[in-house]
């Protein structure tokens, strides 16, 4: 029989989430996680690996959202095209507009 676990997801959420608030007043992040560790009741090893487990991404659960991944990366990159264009278009009207002034 395998026991409960002792935190809740929330509890395990809300301590990950102390850690990133509070890791700019430590030295470092271990010395974070012991901190928030030792506030929550748990052990600075199993609070780190709750935010590495928490940090590593979940694969797409069904085919359909890879699909839908990879639509939405290729619209990422057909946006970023269109802006560098947008970009050039507006230096290179914003430089004929001042050769203009200037004459």
């Amino acid at each position: 029989m395998s026991k409960p676990p002792k935190f809740s997801p929330e509890v395990r959420d809300r301590a990950i989430r102390m850690v990133y608030e509070v890791r700019e007043s430590h030295e470092s992040q271990w010395a974070a996680i012991e901190a928030v560790a030792s506030k929550i009741g748990c052990t600075a090893q199993t609070l780190s690996n709750w935010i590495r487990k928490a940090s590593t991404p979940a694969a797409p659960a069904t085919p359909a959202a890879d699909a839908r991944i990879k639509e939405l990366e290729r619209e990422v990159r057909e946006l970023k095209r269109a802006n560098e264009i947008l970009k050039l278009a507006s230096a290179f009207f914003a430089q004929a507009e001042l050769d203009r002034r200037l004459k």
